[in-house]
Protein backbone atom coordinates (compact mmCIF):
# COMPACT_ATOMS: atom_id res chain seq x y z
CA UNK A 1 0.00 0.00 0.00
CA UNK A 2 1.49 2.98 -0.88
CA UNK A 3 2.73 5.87 1.73
CA UNK A 4 0.48 9.13 1.80
CA UNK A 5 2.78 11.81 1.07
CA UNK A 6 1.78 15.21 2.87
CA UNK A 7 2.84 18.22 0.37
CA UNK A 8 5.10 20.84 2.60
CA UNK A 9 2.98 23.59 2.27
CA UNK A 10 -0.56 21.79 3.03
CA UNK A 11 -1.97 23.29 5.39
CA UNK A 12 -1.73 22.20 9.13
CA UNK A 13 -5.00 22.83 10.95
CA UNK A 14 -4.50 24.36 14.24
CA UNK A 15 -6.45 23.83 17.01
CA UNK A 16 -8.03 26.45 18.14
CA UNK A 17 -7.69 28.04 21.72
CA UNK A 18 -9.48 26.55 25.09
CA UNK A 19 -11.96 29.04 26.11
CA UNK A 20 -10.70 30.30 29.65
CA UNK A 21 -12.79 30.12 32.55
CA UNK A 22 -15.21 33.54 33.16
CA UNK A 23 -14.13 34.86 36.48
CA UNK A 24 -16.27 33.69 39.51
CA UNK A 25 -18.19 35.70 40.86
CA UNK A 26 -18.65 36.67 44.33
CA UNK A 27 -21.57 35.50 45.91
CA UNK A 28 -23.61 38.63 47.83
CA UNK A 29 -23.78 38.90 51.27
CA UNK A 30 -27.75 37.82 50.92
CA UNK A 31 -26.86 34.87 49.36
CA UNK A 32 -24.25 33.80 51.95
CA UNK A 33 -26.55 34.56 54.69
CA UNK A 34 -29.65 32.14 52.37
CA UNK A 35 -26.21 29.62 52.40
CA UNK A 36 -26.41 29.87 56.01
CA UNK A 37 -29.51 29.17 56.33
CA UNK A 38 -29.89 26.26 54.30
CA UNK A 39 -26.71 24.32 56.43
CA UNK A 40 -28.79 24.98 59.56
CA UNK A 41 -32.03 23.53 58.42
CA UNK A 42 -29.79 20.46 56.76
CA UNK A 43 -28.46 20.12 60.22
CA UNK A 44 -31.33 19.70 61.36
CA UNK A 45 -32.85 22.77 63.41
CA UNK A 46 -34.86 25.77 61.92
CA UNK A 47 -33.32 28.42 60.96
CA UNK A 48 -36.15 30.43 61.56
CA UNK A 49 -36.54 29.91 65.59
CA UNK A 50 -35.41 32.84 67.83
CA UNK A 51 -32.15 31.92 68.67
CA UNK A 52 -30.97 31.34 65.18
CA UNK A 53 -32.62 34.13 63.26
CA UNK A 54 -29.63 36.38 63.39
CA UNK A 55 -27.35 33.49 63.39
CA UNK A 56 -27.07 33.59 58.95
CA UNK A 57 -25.50 37.50 59.73
CA UNK A 58 -23.18 36.94 62.70
CA UNK A 59 -21.66 33.72 60.59
CA UNK A 60 -21.53 35.96 57.50
CA UNK A 61 -19.68 38.58 59.53
CA UNK A 62 -17.42 36.39 61.20
CA UNK A 63 -16.34 34.83 58.01
CA UNK A 64 -15.70 37.98 56.69
CA UNK A 65 -12.42 38.41 59.39
CA UNK A 66 -11.75 34.87 59.71
CA UNK A 67 -11.04 34.90 55.85
CA UNK A 68 -9.82 38.04 55.75
CA UNK A 69 -6.57 37.06 53.99
CA UNK A 70 -8.02 36.38 51.28
CA UNK A 71 -8.03 40.77 50.81
CA UNK A 72 -4.69 40.91 52.03
CA UNK A 73 -1.08 41.36 50.29
CA UNK A 74 2.09 39.52 51.86
CA UNK A 75 3.77 41.72 49.32
CA UNK A 76 2.32 44.65 51.14
CA UNK A 77 3.07 43.74 54.52
CA UNK A 78 6.52 43.45 53.54
CA UNK A 79 7.55 46.35 51.10
CA UNK A 80 9.10 48.70 53.72
CA UNK A 81 12.98 47.36 54.75
CA UNK A 82 15.03 49.03 57.21
CA UNK A 83 18.18 48.91 55.54
CA UNK A 84 20.41 50.79 58.90
CA UNK A 85 21.51 48.02 61.18
CA UNK A 86 24.89 48.87 62.06
CA UNK A 87 26.43 45.79 60.20
CA UNK A 88 23.74 43.19 61.76
CA UNK A 89 24.04 39.88 59.79
CA UNK A 90 22.83 37.39 62.51
CA UNK A 91 19.65 35.13 62.22
CA UNK A 92 16.41 37.38 63.31
CA UNK A 93 13.92 34.68 64.92
CA UNK A 94 10.28 35.17 66.01
CA UNK A 95 8.85 32.46 68.00
CA UNK A 96 5.48 31.22 69.28
CA UNK A 97 3.64 33.33 67.12
CA UNK A 98 0.11 32.33 67.48
CA UNK A 99 -2.20 31.26 64.59
CA UNK A 100 -5.80 30.15 63.46
CA UNK A 101 -7.23 28.70 60.53
CA UNK A 102 -9.24 26.18 58.60
CA UNK A 103 -8.78 23.30 57.08
CA UNK A 104 -9.83 23.64 53.49
CA UNK A 105 -10.89 19.67 53.80
CA UNK A 106 -13.67 20.13 56.24
CA UNK A 107 -13.77 24.13 57.20
CA UNK A 108 -13.28 23.68 60.81
CA UNK A 109 -10.19 25.15 62.55
CA UNK A 110 -6.86 24.17 63.12
CA UNK A 111 -4.59 26.19 65.54
CA UNK A 112 -1.03 26.69 67.05
CA UNK A 113 2.27 28.34 67.18
CA UNK A 114 5.08 29.17 63.99
CA UNK A 115 8.13 30.33 64.50
CA UNK A 116 10.27 32.32 61.57
CA UNK A 117 13.77 32.91 60.82
CA UNK A 118 15.75 34.71 58.15
CA UNK A 119 18.86 35.94 57.53
CA UNK A 120 19.10 39.95 56.10
CA UNK A 121 20.27 40.12 52.97
CA UNK A 122 19.48 43.67 51.77
CA UNK A 123 17.73 44.80 55.17
CA UNK A 124 14.96 43.66 58.05
CA UNK A 125 11.45 44.45 58.47
CA UNK A 126 9.10 45.36 61.09
CA UNK A 127 9.09 42.55 63.65
CA UNK A 128 5.12 42.67 63.37
CA UNK A 129 4.96 42.55 59.60
CA UNK A 130 6.80 38.76 59.68
CA UNK A 131 3.53 38.07 61.76
CA UNK A 132 1.09 39.94 59.66
CA UNK A 133 2.84 37.80 56.62
CA UNK A 134 1.45 34.21 58.62
CA UNK A 135 -2.05 36.25 58.98
CA UNK A 136 -2.34 36.90 55.45
CA UNK A 137 -1.95 33.17 54.72
CA UNK A 138 -3.96 31.74 57.93
CA UNK A 139 -7.01 33.81 57.54
CA UNK A 140 -7.62 31.02 54.37
CA UNK A 141 -8.66 27.97 53.71
CA UNK A 142 -5.88 25.76 54.01
CA UNK A 143 -3.57 23.03 54.98
CA UNK A 144 -0.57 23.77 57.28
CA UNK A 145 2.06 22.46 54.39
CA UNK A 146 0.72 24.94 52.32
CA UNK A 147 0.75 27.62 55.13
CA UNK A 148 4.25 26.90 55.76
CA UNK A 149 5.53 26.79 52.23
CA UNK A 150 3.49 30.02 51.76
CA UNK A 151 5.27 31.63 54.55
CA UNK A 152 8.82 30.89 53.41
CA UNK A 153 7.88 32.11 49.55
CA UNK A 154 6.64 35.44 50.73
CA UNK A 155 9.24 36.40 52.88
CA UNK A 156 12.17 34.54 50.24
CA UNK A 157 10.79 36.59 47.14
CA UNK A 158 10.16 39.73 49.12
CA UNK A 159 12.94 40.21 51.37
CA UNK A 160 15.53 38.28 49.10
CA UNK A 161 17.31 37.08 52.24
CA UNK A 162 20.31 34.43 52.63
CA UNK A 163 17.69 31.83 54.32
CA UNK A 164 14.63 31.49 55.62
CA UNK A 165 13.63 28.85 58.34
CA UNK A 166 9.95 28.52 58.89
CA UNK A 167 8.39 25.67 61.54
CA UNK A 168 4.70 25.53 62.46
CA UNK A 169 2.64 23.36 64.89
CA UNK A 170 -0.69 23.14 64.72
CA UNK A 171 -3.74 21.34 66.22
CA UNK A 172 -6.33 20.03 63.88
CA UNK A 173 -9.86 19.71 65.05
CA UNK A 174 -10.88 17.66 61.84
CA UNK A 175 -8.83 15.33 63.72
CA UNK A 176 -9.66 15.98 67.27
CA UNK A 177 -13.30 16.62 67.23
CA UNK A 178 -14.22 14.49 64.38
CA UNK A 179 -13.14 11.08 62.45
CA UNK A 180 -10.61 9.72 64.20
CA UNK A 181 -11.35 12.00 67.61
CA UNK A 182 -7.94 11.77 68.16
CA UNK A 183 -6.94 14.95 71.01
CA UNK A 184 -3.41 16.94 71.70
CA UNK A 185 -1.84 15.55 68.62
CA UNK A 186 0.44 18.33 67.66
CA UNK A 187 1.13 18.08 63.65
CA UNK A 188 4.78 19.49 63.11
CA UNK A 189 5.89 21.02 59.42
CA UNK A 190 9.07 22.53 58.45
CA UNK A 191 10.52 24.53 55.23
CA UNK A 192 13.91 25.65 54.70
CA UNK A 193 15.89 27.75 52.15
CA UNK A 194 19.01 29.39 51.53
CA UNK A 195 21.58 28.52 54.45
CA UNK A 196 19.19 27.17 56.25
CA UNK A 197 18.56 24.79 53.64
CA UNK A 198 22.19 23.89 52.85
CA UNK A 199 23.67 23.98 56.69
CA UNK A 200 22.18 20.88 58.51
CA UNK A 201 23.76 23.02 61.82
CA UNK A 202 21.82 26.16 60.76
CA UNK A 203 18.58 23.99 61.24
CA UNK A 204 19.67 22.82 64.46
CA UNK A 205 20.23 26.45 65.80
CA UNK A 206 17.12 27.70 64.42
CA UNK A 207 15.02 24.54 66.11
CA UNK A 208 16.67 25.02 69.40
CA UNK A 209 16.39 29.03 69.21
CA UNK A 210 12.84 27.74 68.38
CA UNK A 211 12.11 25.58 71.16
CA UNK A 212 13.77 28.17 73.76
CA UNK A 213 16.75 26.56 74.03
CA UNK A 214 20.01 27.96 73.78
CA UNK A 215 21.48 26.98 70.66
CA UNK A 216 25.85 26.04 70.87
CA UNK A 217 28.36 28.82 69.96
CA UNK A 218 29.29 29.06 66.49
Amino acid sequence: MDAVVQHPFARVPIPAPKPQPAPQRKPSREEAEAAVRTLIAWAGDDPAREGLLDTPKRVVKAYEELFSGYGMSASEALERVFEEVQGYDDMVVLRDIPYFSHCEHHMVPFYGKAHVAYYPSNGVVGLSKIARVLDVFAKRLQTQEALTAQIVEAIDDNLKPRGVAVMIEGEHMCMSMRGIHKQGVSTVTTQFTGVFRDDPAEQVRFITLARGGVPAPR
